[in-house]
């Protein structure tokens, strides 16, 4: 029978580690609902910039009438020979599977890559210290977007690879705060590289939040563009059932919205396929070049301020389940104590009576 005071000592850690989860919980419930309000709020832009490319398209001629090849090299085609993969995970742990998720999703697409050369641009602590323990960093145009200006100056073509697969760039500490101009630099080095040829398609992979119970890992080419709101994506992963329930009760423990309104709704939804002749103020081909590449760092904005989402979500649920075990540990052990106490009870009353039997 184990000893009562070190019962008593378990219990009382027990009941420490149980205040930590429950604030850390409290605590990423209330980042959630700020991260969410950031996603939603950049939905209207993202949606007006789509609508505006959608009704450039219809209204410019973005392909060669003769070779029918693109106008815009980031709508140009080619083999895939060199791919480069941006992998959103997070800078902190303590929020279940969601990193191990993310880095299993992007081994299934390298798996599915395999014979290619990949570069990877790993963004997040998590994503950056996995990737170094498993393949080898090289000195490609390795950067990190805390110094974003850094990123505009022109970087010379890289030479002879150091292997298939290695580490391009590293971005750590950017997702506590995620600021527009961190996902358009990482966009406007990206598109450089795609346009020198460098790279031949790019990969985005990264958790998409809708609502705390509508989360999936997705894989998606941002790389060239194949349409113009159409979004490429090659593998997904959805919650399971579980999931979803776990979510939900540490959601409504925590007075977290369900489902999110979904901001994308805009009144001028149907302004790229109006059959109304707009006047712009710039010829529209040269309006549609200048606005694709903005297209590209919106797409790398909205991942960014969705994983943040899904990564708060992410630890609030599991802080909650972490409490939820904690407290069936308190319990058991006051069981555990409570047992052992009678039977130290019972032990002193049949010494104390067979002591008096004796006499």
């Amino acid at each position: 029978m184990p000893n009562i005071l070190d019962i008593r000592r378990r219990i009382r850690s027990v009941i420490n580690t149980r205040q930590i989860t429950k604030a850390m919980k409290m605590v990423s419930a209330a980042k959630l609902r700020r991260a969410q309000e950031r996603a939603l709020a950049s939905r209207p832009y993202a949606q007006m910039l789509t609508n505006v490319l959608k009704s450039l398209v219809a209204r410019a001629e973005i392909y060669d009438p003769e070779t029918g090849e693109p106008k815009h090299p980031l709508l140009a085609q080619r083999e895939e020979k060199t791919i480069l993969l941006i992998i959103v995970t997070g800078d902190k742990g303590l929020a279940g599977a969601f990193n191990a998720n993310i880095l299993k999703a992007a081994a299934r697409f390298l798996e599915s890559k395999a014979g290619k050369n990949i570069d990877i641009e790993a963004i997040g602590r998590k994503g950056r210290d996995f990737l170094r323990r498993r393949y080898a960093a090289a000195a490609i145009q390795t950067h990190s977007l805390a110094e974003p200006e850094e990123l505009l100056e022109e970087v010379e073509p890289a030479g002879e690879r150091a292997a298939a697969l290695q580490i391009a760039g590293e971005h750590v500490g950017i997702l506590g705060k995620v600021e527009f101009a961190q996902a358009s630099a990482l966009a406007e080095s990206v598109i450089r590289r795609y346009c020198r040829e460098e790279i031949d398609s790019v990969y985005l992979v990264f958790n998409e939040f809708k609502s705390v119970i509508a989360q999936r890992l997705i894989v998606e080419q941002i790389l060239p563009i194949e349409q113009v709101g159409e979004r490429a994506v090659r593998l997904t992963e959805e919650m399971t059932e579980e999931e979803k329930k776990k979510a939900k009760e540490a959601a409504v423990s925590a007075g977290v919205g369900l489902r999110a309104t979904d901001g994308s709704e805009i009144s001028a939804s149907q302004f790229g396929t109006s059959q109304v002749d707009y006047i712009y103020e710039q010829p529209p081909a040269e309006l549609f070049r200048a606005l694709l590449p903005k297209y590209v760092s919106i797409q790398i904005f909205r991942a960014l301020l969705e994983s943040v989402a899904a990564e708060h979500a992410a630890r609030m649920t599991a802080m909650d389940s972490a409490t939820n075990n904690a407290t069936d540990m308190i319990d058991s052990l006051t069981l555990v104590m409570n047992r052992a106490r009678q039977a130290k009870i019972t032990k002193e009353i049949i010494e104390i009576v067979s002591g008096a039997a004796a006499m």
